[in-house]
């Protein structure tokens, strides 16, 4: 059996700092220190050949437990429904009305955010409810 591997989430999208910042206030992730010898990321991006100029960025888990997400510029806008998506859980071990309150105040901060509250999922026999959202570019991620 071998090892566990460390891994990043890829997102596709229009403008990646914009996105990656986003992603930062939700999970609690920070932009990591500019590359050696650059004192900000501005100052790095003003260093590269314009066409590469604000193509990608990234956010890391202050904690290191979770994965590096990293964010692409690409030409196509976004046409379809995820093939993956993230579960942000903020209920965890709750049910009923108690999950459901901590899920919409969570909502409120993500639609505060840019974020668009796309539909409630109730609880069923074999799920908890969950509320389906879209991040500022329209990728689907569950508040869960």
């Amino acid at each position: 059996m071998s090892s566990i591997k460390q891994f990043q989430v890829t997102f596709d999208c229009a403008e990646p700092e914009r996105v990656a910042r986003f992603w930062c206030e939700v999970l609690g992730y920070v932009v990591p220190p500019p590359p050696r010898g650059f004192a900000t990321w501005d100052a790095y991006g003003r260093s590269r050949p314009p066409e590469d100029q604000g193509s990608w960025f990234a956010c890391t888990d202050p904690s290191g437990v979770g994965p590096r997400l990293f964010f692409q510029r690409v030409p196509e806008g976004k046409v379809a429904k995820n093939r993956l998506h993230l579960d942000v859980r903020v209920g965890t071990g709750l049910v009923g009305e108690e999950r459901l309150a901590t899920l919409e105040a969570e909502c409120t901060r993500l639609v505060a955010l840019g974020a668009v509250r796309v539909r409630l999922l109730p609880a069923d026999e074999d799920n908890e409810s969950c509320i389906v959202m879209q991040d500022i570019e329209g990728n689907e991620f569950c508040l869960d």
